[in-house]
């Protein structure tokens, strides 16, 4: 039970003046018995009205008091008009102001969010057009240093001419006798079979020794010219066709070319 509002709405009063028909005063004793604070309400209003009659009215007698009493009663019997709790526009200006603080917090944190993907994605783009870069840099001075030594007087031309298995074949050594530098070109080759690379022999005669110098996956790759392994003193270079990987000797059957220095 909410004695809060029981109390404040002037039952209690109606119930000391002795207002009040038989059910509601049975009522009240009731309550008074359930509830302390409500006792002690009645209290305090009996102990008010015995304190302002005496503060008013010191030297009337007490059947002058309760005609005066009974008078005033008389005049003032309207019912007690619960006065309702004045009612403010703070606590819905409070939930309005939570409410929008909370919808443009959420604003902001998508659009940071947001911000931070478009960052992300452009610092991804950034670093595969540097990465981009840095790959076709270094294509280009691979590409500039083949074409140096293509065009380097000093480089020698070894031409490797098509074998039985592949007639049609052939391929460029270019050896540079000064440094040792191999690069090879491969255009005159077909393209290798799948799981299958092409790998360059650099070889002895007497007696026949092979010594592999490199493989290529992809003649596609950077071009048809591609830098090998150095070898001091090759007397011949073959190729042949081997599995993905390279192999440790040459597989015989599958040689292309082959070339004398």
């Amino acid at each position: 039970m909410d004695t809060a509002a029981y109390i404040s709405s002037g039952i209690l009063e109606l119930y000391v003046f002795g207002l009040l028909n038989e059910d509601e005063n049975r009522e009240v004793n009731r309550l008074a018995a359930l509830y302390n604070d409500i006792a002690a309400e009645i209290a305090d209003i009996e102990k008010a009205v015995i304190n302002l009659s005496y503060a008013v009215s010191p030297k009337l007698s007490s059947a002058n008091y309760e005609r005066i009493r009974e008078k005033l009663l008389d005049k003032y019997q309207e019912k007690v008009i619960p006065i309702q709790p004045k009612r403010t526009l703070a606590p819905y200006i409070g939930w309005a102001a939570a409410v929008i603080f909370m919808i443009g917090f959420g604003y902001q944190y998508m659009m940071y969010n947001e911000a931070t993907k478009t960052m992300e994605a452009a610092t991804k783009q950034s670093s595969k057009f540097e990465q981009l870069l840095a790959m076709s840099q270094k294509n280009n001075t691979a590409k500039d240093k083949a074409l140096a030594v293509l065009r380097d007087t000093e480089s020698t031309v070894i031409k490797l001419e098509g074998q039985q298995v592949a007639p049609t074949a052939s391929a460029k050594v270019f050896l540079n006798k000064d440094n040792g530098e191999i690069y090879v070109d491969v255009s005159g080759l077909p393209d290798a079979p799948e799981g299958k690379v092409y790998q360059v022999w650099a070889l002895k005669l007497d007696p026949l020794t092979p010594t592999s110098i490199g493989v290529i996956n992809n003649k596609n790759e950077n071009g048809s010219v591609f830098k090998m392994d150095s070898y001091a003193g090759p007397q011949a270079f073959g190729i042949t066709l081997e599995p993905a990987g390279g192999s440790k000797s040459p597989t015989l059957e599958q040689l292309y070319t082959l070339g004398k220095v």
